[in-house]
């Protein structure tokens, strides 16, 4: 594990440096089965927290850089968590918790303890575990705390044998090589990250290199010419927000360009040039650019496969550690999140006549043990027979690839009783030229999309009009609503018809994935 510009870690210390954590958590009282939280961005010395309260038989208790000092302090409470790894940046959300919540406060960085009282045990990097510890595959090893869209975190349980399965799978998706450079931009304590761009590389022994900042341009660009990655793990809006703010306006702003990119072998022959600009951004060596988290766009997604562009779907969720379908570059297929991997069943539940859409179930040595303390919420999601309600709706196809229509919980009744996705229909919205982000929702029985323009791109795009910018943009937002409305109207079936454009002002509310908080807006 590595940090650009900073430590490197072999194998071998950090081997070195887990047992020395462990005879320094044994120091502070900490027993097998005890909860030991880590509220840090992506080091090695987050990996080397984790793995050594995990082979010690505690339970790591990952925290969200995220999350807000009140959602941190609940979490350490509902845990009970005795001792808190934290990185400096993040001490100010612990603050102003009672000591008696979490007494042990240790700093990431160097291991030393916040409190510096007299007698606090000192960090001994050569130091060995005074005892043996017998592991189980079916103790807890990981409560995650999911930021869903639907309000309350719940405490996720995960067990040894959860992760362990999750990860040698998902290496059977894609050949993970020992000179394999894992470039790690999301946060740790996401399941996604923490299985497959932690776990899964120690197994095959690849290295991993960290940013230790937000992943913006200016921090990305020169990491990707340094670490030359080979995979990368992200969700949907980086390569979005990528395809819309550089590939997309290249196209768009030379009319000869614009004319050829709707003539099909014209525009696979500019999207494969792209394409190669694009690989040589991320350093000319990817060979796997892993997307999860959310569902990614049609038109986006497009692009990178006339592109040639490696990328890669997954589908899963925390609870299932979390993949459960998947492709590799070689068997992209547009929309599709890939076939179950390998010894996990998925099947759809009580499918409609019709679509042949139903809830997606999954049954496999990944799905968690439950929800911490909260055995009716468990009850609610997990069959006797052990399959798991992902609250998913989707569908296969005949070679049995998995495709997600959208969130049970999201999906409106239209007023003939059919089934509307919202997802859908906002996917198309994004596309719309000005659109950062949009949300649709159900008002007094009519479609209503919630909508937030770029004001900034607008002001730069007419700035050189000699009339009032403000007043012309406003102008401009009221003529894109309308023209908008149109836009998705010519593009949806007859009962997924807008009604009505609302121009959302704020940036939506997000969870750390960067999908919206839905349950605030509708």
């Amino acid at each position: 594990m590595t940090m650009i510009g900073g430590e490197k870690l072999a194998y071998g210390d950090m081997n070195l440096r887990i047992r020395a954590i462990i005879a320094f958590l044994e120091k502070l009282d900490i027993h097998q089965g005890d909860k030991v939280a880590i509220l840090s961005a992506g080091m090695p010395n987050w990996g080397a927290s984790y793995y050594a309260v995990t082979f010690m038989g505690a339970v790591a208790v990952p925290v969200l850089p995220d999350f807000h000092s009140s959602e941190v302090k609940n979490i350490l409470e509902h845990a009970e968590v005795k001792a808190i790894f934290l990185s400096s940046n993040q001490q100010s959300k612990i603050d102003s918790i009672p000591p008696e919540i979490s007494s042990k406060r240790i700093r990431i960085e160097d291991f030393s303890m916040l409190s510096s009282e007299t007698g606090d045990p000192v960090f001994d990097p050569t130091a060995e575990p005074q005892n043996e510890y017998t592991v189980e595959p079916d103790d807890l090893a990981s409560i995650i705390y999911t930021s869903g869209t639907t309000g309350k975190s719940k405490g996720v349980m995960l067990t040894h044998r959860n992760i362990c399965f999750n990860a040698e799978k998902s290496g059977r998706v894609q050949e993970i090589k020992e000179t394999d450079r894992f470039l790690s931009v999301l946060p740790l304590s996401h399941t996604y990250e923490n299985t497959i761009g932690m776990v899964l590389p120690m197994f095959k022994g690849a290295g991993i290199w960290y940013l230790g900042k937000t992943p913006t341009p200016s921090i990305l660009l020169p990491a990707l010419k340094e670490v030359k990655p080979t995979i990368m793990l992200t969700v949907p809006i980086i390569i979005e927000k990528i395809f819309r703010n550089s590939i997309q306006p290249a196209f768009t702003k030379n009319v000869l360009l614009h004319a050829a990119i709707h003539v099909p072998f014209l525009r696979k022959i500019l999207n494969k040039a792209a394409g190669k600009k694009l690989m040589e951004t991320f350093g000319g060596e990817l060979r796997f650019f892993g997307i999860g988290g959310a569902k990614l766009n049609r038109t986006v997604e497009k692009f990178l496969i006339e592109s040639k562009f490696p990328y890669a779907v997954g589908y899963g969720l925390t609870e299932t550690a979390p993949l459960l379908a998947g492709f590799n570059p070689q068997n992209a297929r547009l929309q599709s999140t890939g076939p179950a991997i390998e010894e996990i069943e998925l099947i759809i539940n009580n499918p409609d006549d019709k679509t042949g859409e139903g809830e997606i179930w999954a049954r496999g040595p990944n799905v968690m043990k439950g929800y911490y303390k909260e055995p009716t919420l468990t009850a609610e999601v997990i069959t006797p027979d052990g399959w798991f309600r992902t609250g998913d709706l989707g569908i296969f196809d005949k070679d049995g690839y998995l495709f997600i229509k959208g969130r049970l919980k999201n999906t409106i009744i239209g007023q003939g009783g059919e089934n509307i996705h919202p997802e859908d229909i906002e996917s198309i919205i994004n596309n719309f030229h000005h659109v950062v982000d949009s949300l649709v929702v159900l008002q007094q029985e009519r479609l209503v999309a919630l909508v937030q323009f770029n004001r900034e791109e607008i002001e730069e795009r007419y700035s050189q009009l000699k009339q009032d910018v403000s007043d012309y943009v406003e102008h401009k937002i009221d003529e894109l609503q309308q023209e908008l409305l149109h836009y998705v109207n010519t593009r949806v079936n007859k009962f997924s018809k807008v009604q009505r454009i609302v121009v959302q002002e704020f940036p939506f509310e997000k969870t750390p994935t960067q999908k919206i908080k839905r349950y605030l807006y509708t």
